[in-house]
């Protein structure tokens, strides 16, 4: 008489253990992300005139990033909905370029924000740079809505 063993429930539990496995990765490296770029974004910040700590807010970081280049914060409100993320994205990196002219940057430097966001906030908070946020406006963009050089900022003259 031959007996039949089935290995099937074994499989599963190695199937399980490595799914696991590669989950806790993926979390690890998405953690390790946010915190890259929530430090460059406090940088960016505070070289920008917005308060650093915001950068460590998950939403709230965006909504500031786009006050920053000239558009409503609502607008990160999207990225709460899969599909919108794309249009927020977009908004986001249209106040990127805008942040980037203020910074006398090339228009491919948008590529680098693109790519690699937390590269390009760390650079544009460097010592070297001087942040001139009236050059936004004079390319003919709206001024920030936060930060040096937004409304709120000015001075009532009396």
């Amino acid at each position: 008489m031959t007996y039949y063993h089935d290995n099937s429930l074994g499989f599963f539990w190695i199937f399980v253990l490595v799914y696991l496995v590669a989950l806790g990765l993926v979390l690890a490296l998405a953690l390790a992300y946010w915190v890259l770029v929530s430090f460059a974004l406090s940088r960016f910040f505070a070289k920008v005139g917005v308060e650093p700590w915001t950068a460590w807010v998950p939403i709230f970081q965006y909504w500031k990033w786009l006050e920053v280049g000239g558009f409503m914060g609502s607008i990160a409100l999207l990225y709460l909905i899969p599909g919108a993320r794309i249009a927020a994205s977009v908004c986001l990196f249209i106040g990127m370029y805008r942040s980037g002219i203020a910074f006398k940057k090339d228009p491919a430097f948008l590529v680098l924000g693109i790519f690699l966001p937390f590269v390009w906030a760390f650079m544009l908070a460097g010592d070297s740079e001087t942040y001139e946020p009236e050059l936004i406006s004079k390319a003919g963009y709206p001024a920030p809505l936060a930060g040096f050089g937004s409304v709120a900022r000015q001075q009532p003259s009396t």
